[in-house]
């Protein structure tokens, strides 16, 4: 099944369903025999969707690290070792893509890593500018940069009007997380 030319998808906003959207398009691909590679940026391994999509053939996921914390928790000198190790996975990974031919790829939550200061964008810029060319790149979190929008060929903003975290109500397995 010969794939036609690769796009750069970006769900962003402060709405829930930015991953679930992610997953969802990755999904799609699978089931139509596309191979696709997943990262979560920001989130240990234990996300509720992995528990079932690591048994979808066609997908793989990639490990983060086990103990995740919010970037606003972190002294300098970790945001320093994340932001080392997660440019390092991105290299890491962008070789996997090209040397296991994958057809898509799912960057989850690096644009909020990159506005956290845990990424550098130019470093994903310079990526999107260059991917192989049949590559879908899925990327997800708040506010991306014009210049991010200007390289996607989908934005879609995904705009909270009413969540229950509002009045108290944590995030629930298996729903929000």
């Amino acid at each position: 099944m010969e794939k036609q030319t690769g796009c750069i998808h970006i769900y962003c906003g402060d709405g829930k369903g930015k991953t679930t959207t992610g997953m969802g398009l990755s999904t799609r691909a699978a089931g139509c025999g596309y191979k696709v590679l997943i990262y979560q940026f920001m989130k240990n391994n234990s996300t509720s969707e992995r528990n079932i999509l690591e048994n979808v053939p066609n997908i793989t996921f990639v490990d983060g690290l086990e103990g995740e914390k919010f970037s606003f928790q972190m002294s300098e000198d970790e945001k320093k070792e994340r932001k080392n190790f997660y440019e390092n996975q991105f290299k890491m990974l962008t070789e996997m893509i090209e040397n296991e031919n994958f057809d898509v790829v799912f960057f989850d939550e690096l644009i909020y890593t990159i506005k956290a200061g845990l990424f550098d964008e130019e470093l994903l810029a310079d990526y999107l500018k260059h991917k192989p060319e049949k590559l879908e790149v899925i990327l997800t979190g708040q506010n991306p940069s014009q210049n991010l929008m200007d390289l996607a060929d989908y934005v879609s903003e995904i705009r909270k009007v009413k969540h229950p975290y509002d009045r108290g109500l944590c995030s629930r397995k298996g729903i929000e997380k």
